[in-house]
């Protein structure tokens, strides 16, 4: 039997690790952001205009009142950053959140065939539009930070690794 040692670069090890850091709090930051201005009057009626028009959402926003589903969504966002926050503390919580995430951004990038006016007139695919398609397409790397979140504290979520330890490798 061959053994094979492999040697990481320690510089590597610790980019790898603040890159993480950065990758989880970010998403936690943008979700909270974005969660808190769905509470306002211009968010209310941008998110009304993409949802009415997808076919997972155009029912629930017509059973809802603009601002009342906008509000629905923000206490969504804002309990996943939560959620996707507390990893140190509570990795399978954090986990939920992630995939919670996972799904709330497959919703948001689905909109990107239902929405008109995402793609230029002129050009059509792949050509998005400035907004709203430019803006959907920021979607996609946070639907990859919540895959490498929700991945990242299933592995830990039950390991017997000491709660210092676990705020550490946060």
């Amino acid at each position: 039997m061959i053994m094979t040692t492999i040697v990481y670069n320690e510089r590597g090890v610790k980019l790898e690790q603040f890159g993480t850091v950065v990758l989880r709090y970010g998403l936690v930051l943008v979700l909270l952001w974005i969660g808190m201005l769905k509470f306002t009057a211009y968010e209310s009626e941008g998110v009304h205009g993409l949802a009415s028009n997808s076919p997972l959402l155009s029912w629930l926003s017509g059973a809802m009142s603009v601002r009342g589903f906008s509000a629905m969504l923000g206490i969504i966002e804002i309990t996943l950053g939560i959620l996707i926050a507390i990893r140190p503390f509570a990795p399978m919580a954090s986990a939920i959140g992630s995939m919670g995430t996972i799904f709330m951004s497959l919703i948001t990038l689905s909109f990107l065939l239902s929405t008109p006016g995402i793609w230029q007139p002129e050009y059509g695919f792949p050509y998005l539009s400035p907004n709203p398609g430019q803006f959907l397409a920021k979607d996609l790397l946070l639907l990859g930070a919540a895959i490498y979140t929700a991945g990242e504290a299933l592995k830990f979520s039950n390991s017997k690794v000491s709660a210092a330890n676990k705020i550490a490798m946060a």
